[in-house]
């Protein structure tokens, strides 16, 4: 929702309309990446802290500093929270602005996925090892090579493979390599934006080498197109990709998923590949308090499961979210069923 609304919101009667609970509410959680791992149900949130930094476009009171792995034994069960399972301070090319992570699995071995601001102030994707699931995790000394922006997201595919999904616009910085370089920051934050007649800004994609550390390839466009087959454009803010990348596959097909931001929709968008093109289908979420959504969907037993946040706990502090849960259908056509966060 937008922020100008929080005011007028009543959330007592909201938070006892919500459709699901926070799954933990002794810290504050958001972008919940969730997988099952040995049995269990592991999400991979950011952990939101008051940062006392005023709001702007640039998301600069998004100031986390660490990740903590949250575990189910299923849907509904007890969640446990494991502790710090990386910190900003372990990290040697990290300054700030630990943001939404992802994690996978290969051959006994974790990997976490995340952004941060470099040092130089640039948004860059690191990754980190461990043993578990649950970390603490080891992170490597430098960022991926020819990285950037933020909100990473790996998929494996059936045949082995692993891709990195990522990239947003505004404080994601995604904007800002529309040349192929980073812009500095000039004559303002969101001036390197495509007008609205243009394409909009397209999420990025790469397979990732063998060892998961670093790309097997350059970094490419993720392209999404509407039902005849045109880039969707960048005054489609109701449709158009601006953060939070998820891939999964269902019945064969890749569907892609993200955050129109500013709209707060989280919609998909269907592929025959994982690099796409992909045509917009529909919206997964309607808008929840906050200005934020992100999210990331698993399958547990045979149902699908939606991840998301909101900020009803905080009572609408944008930056202090909790991570929730819900089941998520698919009609008989493989459409995905759209979700409101909030009962009528």
């Amino acid at each position: 929702m937008p922020e100008a609304s929080i005011e007028y919101i009543n959330f007592d009667k909201l938070i006892s309309e919500s459709i699901s609970e926070p799954l933990v509410t002794h810290i504050y959680t958001a972008d919940p990446s969730a997988h099952v791992f040995d049995g269990k149900i592991y999400i991979y949130p950011s952990h939101d802290v008051e940062s006392n930094v005023p709001f702007d476009d640039l998301g600069s009171h998004f100031a986390m500093e660490d990740y903590h792995v949250i575990s189910m034994d299923s849907p509904g069960s007890k969640t446990i929270d494991h502790g710090i399972a990386l910190h900003v301070q372990d990290v040697p090319w990290a300054k700030e602005q630990m943001w939404a992570p992802d994690a996978t699995e290969k051959a006994g071995t974790y990997y976490l996925f995340f952004p941060a601001k470099a040092h130089d102030g640039i948004f860059r994707i690191g990754v980190a090892t461990s043993s578990s699931p649950a970390g603490p995790f080891t992170p490597r000394p430098a960022a991926i090579q020819h990285s950037f922006s933020i909100d990473p997201a790996v998929f494996k595919d059936e045949d082995g493979s692993y891709y990195l999904y990522f990239g947003g616009i505004w404080g994601g910085q995604l904007q800002r390599w529309r040349a192929g370089e980073f812009i500095a920051e000039g004559e303002g934050p969101l001036v390197h934006l495509p007008a609205d007649d243009e394409p909009a800004l397209c999420p990025k994609m790469a397979r990732l080498r063998d060892d998961l550390l670093e790309f097997d390839e350059a970094p490419k466009d993720i392209l999404i197109i509407d039902e005849n087959g045109d880039p969707l454009l960048a005054g489609d803010t109701d449709r158009r990709f601006f953060e939070a990348s998820w891939l999964h596959k269902y019945q064969d097909k890749y569907y892609f998923s993200y955050s129109t931001g500013d709209t707060h929709f989280i919609c998909y968008a269907i592929g025959g590949s994982p690099y796409g093109p992909f045509t917009y289908a529909g919206r997964i979420l309607n808008p929840v308090v906050g200005w934020t959504s992100h999210h990331s969907i698993c399958s547990f037993e045979g149902k699908h499961y939606l991840f998301y946040h909101d900020s009803s706990l905080s009572k609408g502090v944008t930056h202090l979210r909790s991570i929730k849960m819900t089941e998520l259908e698919y009609d008989a056509s493989g459409n995905i069923k759209t979700i409101s966060p909030y009962r009528e």
